[in-house]
């Protein structure tokens, strides 16, 4: 089982995904770890594609994140794409209060990269506040058309619009190996 979780930054993937791994005891790919180096650094395409297809070896995993120039790769043999589609006003409210409670914890985002929230780049036109804002619409009509897509045809997308809807897909995953087609009917 191959699934990707998808969503606007604060919806809350990471979260979901590292849950739903647990759940079903799958390996976890938590994309933003493979793409952040240290001091906010990053790869370029091919250092990037080529470790995250390294992480994606498995016949299982769960994989959160959306970085768009991966869908290739990452949608290749992919079974569900789940889309935590929340209201703007939950979206926004958690990326503001998960980066201000990581600013006042100092917690390190990636092991070993040194990455922190910063109140100066909360302030920026870097703060992941402002990318939350910016992307929210654009991500809609971007995944919308995904599940549209005659080119995804093979992939079962699953569309969350509340955390209850989100808790109720891990209950039903946790109790039960056909969730996905229980979810789905």
């Amino acid at each position: 089982m191959r699934i990707n979780v998808i969503g606007t930054s604060g919806s809350g993937k990471t979260t979901f995904g590292k849950k739903l791994a647990e759940t079903l005891n799958l390996p976890f790919v938590e994309l933003d770890a493979i793409f952040w180096g240290p001091d906010w650094s990053f790869p370029d395409d091919e250092v990037f594609f080529r470790k995250l297809a390294s992480a994606l070896e498995g016949e299982n995993w769960v994989l959160d994140g959306n970085y768009t120039r991966t869908i290739s790769l990452k949608w290749d043999n992919i079974d569900t794409v789940i889309w935590l589609d929340f209201s703007f006003t939950r979206i926004l409210y958690q990326a503001v209060t998960r980066a201000v409670t990581r600013i006042f914890t100092r917690e390190e985002l990636w092991d070993d990269t040194g990455n922190r929230e910063i109140l100066r780049k909360l302030a920026s036109r870097d703060s992941i506040i402002l990318w939350t804002i910016k992307t929210f619409q654009r991500n809609r009509i971007k995944f919308s058309g995904y599940i549209e897509s005659d080119k995804y045809n093979k992939i079962q997308f699953i569309r969350l619009k509340s955390p209850g809807q989100a808790i109720n897909l891990l209950i039903k995953a946790s109790g039960n190996q056909d969730w996905i087609f229980d979810w789905i009917n």
